[in-house]
């Protein structure tokens, strides 16, 4: 992937060493998956408004920065424990508890789509009433924590409605860097999506194997980590075979090389 010509400047420096790179932020973004029209799977995406500082313009999953406030072990917790989040992603409980609770509010705040539940073997059947947008809307703005809002509900996180996928950090030359762990899940029954505006202006329902051949075309703008994630999912018939599929969890961060002149970035 050939790097923007406005980064090419910073690319030399850091590859230099002249510049350092920024810090990457954790963050966490989930693959929602449902069952295809007849079969299959598709995946929800949103396309990033050409206004964003981050991958503007890009088809991406719902998902953002771990909230300081995501770590808070008040957080009403059913499922794998932070434990096991640590285990997989490699990551200290600490910091794996916000990554699980980051994915949870990120695609409730993105997709209206909430995994949580009033008990360990429940979920919430409906989110769509003016009540749900307001708390959606707290969230985002950071004026009602995670911890607060399925409290105030009674509601459990349902960690074991999340499967974790990959892990990427952005390369270092890019000025907003993300250390970003990937999951899975599946669109709870009742529940459904609904284009909830914010960061993104255009979202939907897309086969994996379908938004790939449609950013071959041009149609659509697919980051790498979006892409290989989708080229992932494209090789499963169907959502139980994407839940049953065995991942291990490798820390991919594309490197940039300079090739005649040019700065492109390579993926193992």
């Amino acid at each position: 992937m050939r790097l923007p010509d406005e980064l090419g400047e910073r690319a030399r420096g850091v590859l230099a060493g002249r510049v350092d790179p920024v810090p990457a932020r954790d963050a966490a973004t989930v693959a929602l998956l449902r069952a295809g029209r007849p079969g299959g799977v598709q995946v929800y995406l949103l396309r990033r408004k050409a206004t964003m500082a981050f991958a503007a313009g890009a088809y991406v999953f719902p998902g953002g920065s771990v909230d300081p406030r995501d770590t808070d072990q008040a957080v009403a917790w059913a499922g794998p424990s932070p434990a096991y989040w640590s285990r997989a992603f490699g990551a200290s409980e600490a910091v794996a508890r916000g990554l699980v609770c980051a994915a949870v509010r990120e695609t409730f705040e993105e997709s209206g789509v909430l995994l949580a539940g009033p008990g360990p073997d429940s979920v919430v059947a409906d989110t769509t009433g003016d009540d749900w947008e307001a708390d959606r809307l707290a969230l985002i703005d950071r004026s009602l924590a995670l911890a607060d809002f399925l409290a105030k509900r009674g509601l459990v996180l349902r960690a074991d409605l999340l499967k974790p996928w990959a892990h990427w950090i952005t390369p270092r030359v890019e000025p907003k860097r993300f250390d970003t762990r990937f999951f899975a899940a599946v669109l709870p029954e009742g529940q459904r999506t609904r284009d909830v505006g914010g960061e993104a202006d255009q979202v939907t329902w897309q086969r994996p194997a379908e938004a790939i051949e449609l950013a071959r075309q041009g149609e659509i703008f697919l980051m790498p980590p979006t892409h290989r994630t989708l080229s992932e999912l494209a090789a499963h018939p169907d959502v139980a075979s994407v839940l049953a599929a065995e991942r291990e969890i490798v820390t991919i961060m594309p490197e940039v090389v300079e090739v005649d002149g040019e700065f492109r970035l390579v993926a193992p």
